[in-house]
């Protein structure tokens, strides 16, 4: 039998439907299935009760979108199409002789419009008698362990799951925490090359574990399961229904498309106004710069401190008329000692500590964190940012530690306004960005673009420009960032940002750095943010007039501080990127309208070619600029694959290769690889030529 909206369920039925949605009930579970968006379906389940209408990342679907939707009802179970996905439920009931009594069941497969299977609930395995949705109720307390396992195609490649510091492009077979720490954002949405796209929509600490023989998701303590899984053909299509169903990126400002300045840390409002005057001098594009942390008296003062700081609002006017934007440095951190600690505390608007002393993080001091999962602490922390910040006319803030940055990462340890920190803890840095973006617009601020360290599922719709935090001066932490901007733009998170040279210890005096900050300079001027900060070396002491001790500040960070040399370089690159706005704009209204990554994989446009889902060290910005970062000490050449299905014009030379292929790129110190599909972009070619030109040779030796 077929039900669409107003029918009722056969009495031989153990599925019963309201209109397309599907509810099972059997020995104290429900199950509910039902379209959510197109071509996508939500699945919760809950034990001895009702699921709950959660709203963690999923916005309320358009029912336009699946108007089409439609279930059948058997005596075995149920199917329900939505267009191009299919889910089967089948229903079961026995004696089960080892238990004694009648037991039920109700197994869920999913399948694309083609009828192909793209994964299912693992089966019980016959006498294993294993449980597919394994609910464990936390023996007399609220909540439950939770682990939900399938079987998917052992040869599927998966991308996504967010920011983890680590070198890998095929999830297939990683294991990951679902938690945030510093320089890592978890946001559990997996991409599939089989054709399908999984959100876990759960926001409790847990973990992720992508087998060969099956994929398991767990939660430590939850209230019910809760996913969203969508079918399409290609990643695009998987993209566009995950941004439709999580919320789209707003437009980037243009502030965002231009260049960012930053050091650790402009410790005084006449030191940061003289670079921004000294770019202008030199006539070097900047959009933005920074005030970084500790401009303000105490952590948790949200102000700057009079004395480094006597006229914030001379200084955002000076720095408009030079045609930069100031962005200010918002930490979640609030000191015992903050002339706003009390206030907090009696309200009940900090994160609370379930034992032991309530200090959650100590650097510069005892501190505990704001917590954003509460309302009117979101409005509270606006008010008065808006106060000390927004009516100097600032409108861009760093929300640093937005992870939040636990002194020790025992998560059991806290609780906030929703629930227990191991719960709902993962959400913190969706809130975080939302209690900016909320103010600013119920303020009128129509172009929000906030960095933030840490983002969950649906930061996006908040301007969240995520960066990848505290990571060292390595190459080896440069070759991370690519694969962590990649699978953050598949996890639904398209502005994303690096510290130019990596955050830990470069010494502004070490040619050893020069060089790798040059190559990570060129891999900015590609990236969806182009931002230059660090902790540079050597430091510099802060003493108050009443000599006490503030803040040490970082070596210098400015283009001309590494050298004549390095100078000439960086100087072109950052013109390089003017003349990139125009295509960066395209690219951020992609991801804004259809909701494109803007820091791709090779496979997003490619997906057909087998071998762009295994290259790690390349990608593209938007669909027509393919960039190879030299991610090497020393190296002067690199390979490059070019993807099949396109050709591709050198930008340094003009040369144009078939793809399918790998050339090997010269790439002196001043040239990054760079390559330009099917006659896009022509301005570009030659300008990211060195002073002696490049060649581009074939591997067989010969050149083209």
């Amino acid at each position: 039998m077929t039900a669409s909206t107003g029918t009722t369920t056969p009495p031989d039925s153990p599925v019963h439907a309201d209109g397309t949605r599907l509810v099972w009930r059997g020995g104290g579970e429900v199950l509910v299935v039902e379209p959510w968006g197109r071509d996508s379906v939500r699945v919760r389940a809950t034990v001895m009760g009702e699921v709950e209408d959660t709203d963690w990342a999923l916005l309320p679907p358009d029912p336009g979108a699946h108007a089409d939707a439609r279930v059948e009802l058997r005596p075995d179970g149920a199917t329900l199409r939505n267009g191009a996905i299919r889910v089967e439920l089948a229903a079961s009931s026995g004696f089960h002789h080892s238990v004694g009594y009648e037991v039920f069941h109700c197994e869920l497969a999913f399948y694309d419009a083609n009828g192909r299977l793209l994964l299912r609930e693992h089966d019980r395995g016959g006498s294993l008698n294993l449980r597919a949705r394994h609910l464990r109720p936390h023996q007399g307390g609220d909540g439950h362990t939770l682990t939900a396992s399938f079987e998917s195609d052992p040869e599927e490649r998966l991308a996504g799951m967010g920011q983890y510091q680590q070198h890998v492009l095929d999830l297939k077979g990683s294991t990951f925490e679902l938690a945030h720490r510093n320089s890592q954002a978890s946001v559990p949405f997996v991409v599939s090359s089989a054709g399908y796209g999984f959100l876990w929509h759960d926001p409790a600490i847990g973990r992720a574990t992508f087998a060969r023989n099956r994929t398991e998701w767990h939660a430590e303590s939850t209230h019910q399961l809760d996913y969203w899984v969508t079918a399409g053909s290609t990643p695009a299509q998987i993209s566009r229904a995950y941004a439709d169903a999580t919320g789209h990126a707003p437009m980037m400002p243009e502030r965002g498309l231009g260049f960012w300045q930053c050091k650790l840390r402009y410790w005084n409002q006449e030191q940061l106004l003289e670079v921004a005057r000294e770019h202008r001098r030199r006539g070097l594009p900047l959009d933005v710069i920074v005030a970084d942390f500790f401009h303000w008296p105490h952590m948790g003062d949200y102000r700057f401190e009079d004395e480094f700081w006597p006229d914030p609002a001379a200084m955002v006017a000076e720095l408009r008329d030079l045609g930069v934007e100031l962005m200010v440095s918002v930490w979640p951190q609030v000191a015992l000692s903050s002339e706003n600690f009390e206030h907090l505390r009696q309200h009940n608007l900090l994160v609370r500590a379930d034992r032991g002393l309530d200090v959650q993080m100590s650097f510069e001091g005892p501190s505990v964190f704001l917590d954003v999962t509460n309302p009117e602490a979101r409005r509270w922390l606006w008010e008065t940012c808006r106060r000390n910040y927004g009516e100097h006319g600032i409108r861009t803030f760093w929300l640093d530690e937005a992870e939040p940055e636990f002194g020790v990462y025992d998560y059991d340890a806290y609780r906030t306004h929703l629930g227990p920190y191991q719960r709902v803890g993962n959400l913190y840095p969706q809130a975080f960005s939302r209690a900016f973006a909320d103010g600013q617009r119920a303020d009128g601020e129509d172009e929000v673009v906030n960095l933030v360290r840490c983002a969950w599922a649906g930061s996006q719709r908040y301007g969240a420009l995520v960066w990848s935090g505290d990571i060292a001066s390595t190459w080896q932490d440069m070759a991370r960032q690519i694969t962590a901007g990649i699978h953050m733009g598949v996890a639904g998170i398209p502005w994303f940002t690096t510290d130019i040279g990596g955050f830990h210890h470069g010494d502004g005096a070490d040619p050893e750095f020069h060089e790798l900050l040059v190559r990570w300079f060129q891999l900015g001027a590609f990236s969806p943010v182009m931002r230059l900060h660090g902790d540079r070396l050597p430091y510099e002491e802060i003493t108050a007039a009443d000599g006490s001790r503030r803040l040490r500040s970082g070596g210098p960070n400015e283009l001309w501080s590494f050298g004549e040399e390095v100078y000439t370089i960086l100087e072109r690159y950052v013109h390089l990127r003017e003349a990139l706005r125009s295509y960066v704009r395209d690219v951020m209204r992609a991801a804004h309208t259809d909701g494109q990554p803007a820091m791709r994989g090779l496979f997003h446009e490619f997906p057909d070619d087998p071998r762009a889902w295994d290259v790690d060290d390349q990608f593209l910005l938007g669909p027509d600029v393919l960039v190879a970062p030299v991610l090497s000490a020393g190296a002067r050449e690199r390979e490059v694959y070019l993807p099949a299905g396109a050709r591709w014009t050198d930008a340094a030379t003009g040369r144009v290769h078939d793809g399918g292929t790998v050339v090997r790129a010269d790439a002196p110190l001043d040239v990054v690889p760079v390559f330009l599909r099917d006659g896009a972009l022509t301005h570009l070619v030659g300008r990211t030529a060195g002073a002696a030109g490049h060649r581009t040779a074939r591997l067989d030796g010969t050149t083209e």
